[in-house]
């Protein structure tokens, strides 16, 4: 049996790479997806072959990542439940599609993750092999009992790396977990179960500041940032052209500066528990207001309030797994159709964790001045004596349902 394993480097996948392989009697494959997370990959290849990898890829995917994955989502204006930016949630399709390609080239029999049976990872991965490679087994340890009896904690996880002389660093274990990829950090777990407890207070700048600072600590001088969209995506930063990779590293060093883009949330997740997260989305979030001000100035009103209209559905259809599924495709059909027109510049001023837009302009703008002023209309493209028929066609159903009623009391 051959298998693809979702592979880090840290203590739980060095245990699942092992146990698996002794489990199954099979070969391993690891896969590491550079999606961001910064870690340092440098040995991960050596360091998994000692562990009982055959073979080892380590694939930079953060081009794709954000070409492909985020900036589809952005055009979308896709937020779940009013404040999740969904950046764990739209890694995992791509790094589960990535798993299928190795598995396809390697005539692998399974695919394997370390997703627990209580999140949303799990159904991520195993919805988009659905989609994908119906044919393929997913392995879960952490939904075998065989696997959570024999590592009831990380104890026994270390414990069973000694034995066999697998090479882990094993840390003290942080108060949380933590998740990074290119779109954000998501911390949740540990101290931030209780959901009184305060992330912001200054005394954990230790902790929920990797890609931003505290606002308290953020400069006292605004920072003014131009972003040029052409048909729904950024193509530039203060002039700067930029693919989607460069312009999202761009904006989450100056939004992180500025503290921006920082959550804390009770979120509901798809297996039916609620859970607490802590985020920081400092690029992502200055790209959704950014966005959506380019849209308020070249969007047809009836496109954009249908594609609002579905912006819950999309965000459900991310953070659930679905991806790949005809819904959220046929969903993403209407939403390229409504970007062809957002095209031009807009300005923000980032300051003390807010975003704070000062400016927008297009050459395909939807705003009319002379029609929108109060002053004197000199082109008399609007005649405000028709709003007496527009009312009163309007109000016609309201007038006969009152007298109706009125007649009945």
């Amino acid at each position: 049996m051959k298998i693809v394993l979702a592979y880090s480097g840290g203590l739980d996948t060095s245990v699942l790479l092992a146990w698996i392989k002794e489990t199954y009697n099979a070969e391993m494959i690891a896969f590491c997806a550079n999606i961001g997370q910064e870690e340092e990959l440098k040995g991960l290849d050596a360091k998994a072959k000692k562990t009982g990898a055959s073979k080892v890829y380590i694939d930079d995917l953060r081009e794709e990542f954000a070409r492909d994955f985020i900036f589809p989502m952005i055009r979308a204006g896709a937020i779940y439940e009013g404040q999740y930016y969904l950046g764990t949630s739209i890694a995992r399709p791509l790094i589960a599609k990535r798993m299928v390609e190795i598995a396809r080239k390697e005539k692998a029999d399974a695919i394997a993750h370390g997703a627990t049976g209580k999140g949303n990872d799990q159904v991520r991965f195993e919805l988009t092999a659905a989609a994908l490679a119906p044919d393929l087994q997913v392995i879960a340890p952490w939904r075998d009992a065989r696997y959570r009896n024999e590592f009831p904690g990380r104890a026994e996880m270390i414990a069973y790396c000694e034995k066999r002389r697998i090479p882990v660093q094993a840390s003290a274990k942080k108060p949380f977990s933590m998740d990074r990829n290119l779109l954000h950090i998501s911390y949740e777990a540990g101290i931030l179960e209780d959901p009184w407890y305060d992330s912001w207070h200054l005394k954990n700048r230790e902790y929920f500041n990797t890609l931003s600072v505290f606002p308290e600590d953020a400069p006292d001088r605004p920072e003014y940032v131009t972003l040029d969209f052409e048909k729904g995506n950024c193509v530039a930063v203060n002039g700067r052209k930029l693919t989607p990779l460069g312009v999202m590293q761009m904006l989450n060093r100056l939004g992180g500066k500025h503290g921006v883009g920082r959550v804390d949330m009770v979120e509901n997740r798809y297996v039916g528990m609620k859970s607490r997260g802590v985020y920081e989305t400092p690029g992502g979030a200055i790209l959704h207001v950014a966005h959506r001000q380019m849209e308020s100035l070249t969007m047809d009103r009836e496109v954009m309030h249908l594609r609002d209209s579905l912006i819950p559905r999309y965000a459900e259809l991310v953070y659930y797994g679905y991806w790949y599924s005809p819904e959220r495709l046929a969903l993403q059909a209407l939403v390229e159709e409504s970007q062809k027109k957002v095209t031009g510049t807009v300005r923000v001023k980032l300051y003390k964790g807010n975003i704070i837009v000062t400016g927008r302009k297009s050459p395909v703008s939807l705003y009319n001045p002379h029609i929108a002023t109060m002053e004197a209309d000199p082109t008399k493209a609007y005649n405000q004596d028709d709003a007496t028929g527009f009312i009163r066609l309007n109000a016609l159903r309201l007038k006969v349902a009152a007298k109706v009623h009125r007649r009945k009391r």
